[in-house]
């Protein structure tokens, strides 16, 4: 049984109004998923499962903040100009947010005021192969797969005390 853990710290959520989910080892971009991830942390989780479909429809790009070198402009950015449509990031983790979102339901928590507070990816393992060249050569093709997770929060109403 493989032994990991979560990137947030344990403090700082409440058990009872928290729920998390991680997908481990996707064949996915993790610079891509980075960029998906730092673009839906903060939002509330039916904004950001609709931010996702739009993103899979490359309706919506997602703004590079890290990866930018030689990377082109989209329309519709603010903060950032250069993005991208990263469909099959976007498509993996509207996947997990929807696991996010079943474990919520189960615990009995109220989907409209969920909000994402934690959304991070980091590398995985590395699928090691060989490409045959010509005269007994070999040129490495590295695969490198990437763990997701993320965390949600219910808010408080407005005129709800703490």
């Amino acid at each position: 049984m493989p032994k990991w853990g979560y990137s947030i710290a344990e403090e700082r959520l409440d058990p009872e109004k928290t729920v998390k989910a991680s997908a481990r080892e996707i064949r996915v971009s993790h610079k891509a998923a980075r960029e998906v991830c730092s673009a839906i942390k903060g939002m509330m989780l039916t904004q950001a499962k609709k931010y996702l479909k739009d993103v899979a429809a490359k309706k919506r790009p997602v703004p590079y903040k890290r990866y930018t070198k030689k990377l082109g402009h989209r329309h519709g950015l603010t903060k950032a100009f250069a993005g991208r449509y990263p469909v099959k990031a976007a498509t993996y983790i509207l996947k997990l947010l929807e696991g996010a979102e079943a474990n919520a339901e189960n615990k009995g928590l109220d989907i409209d005021r969920m909000r994402i507070i934690h959304a991070a990816t980091s590398q995985g393992m590395k699928l090691k192969r060989f490409q045959p060249r010509a005269q007994g050569r070999a040129t490495p093709d590295f695969e490198v797969l990437c763990h997701v997770e993320v965390a949600l929060e219910e808010q408080q109403e407005k005129g709800e005390a703490v």
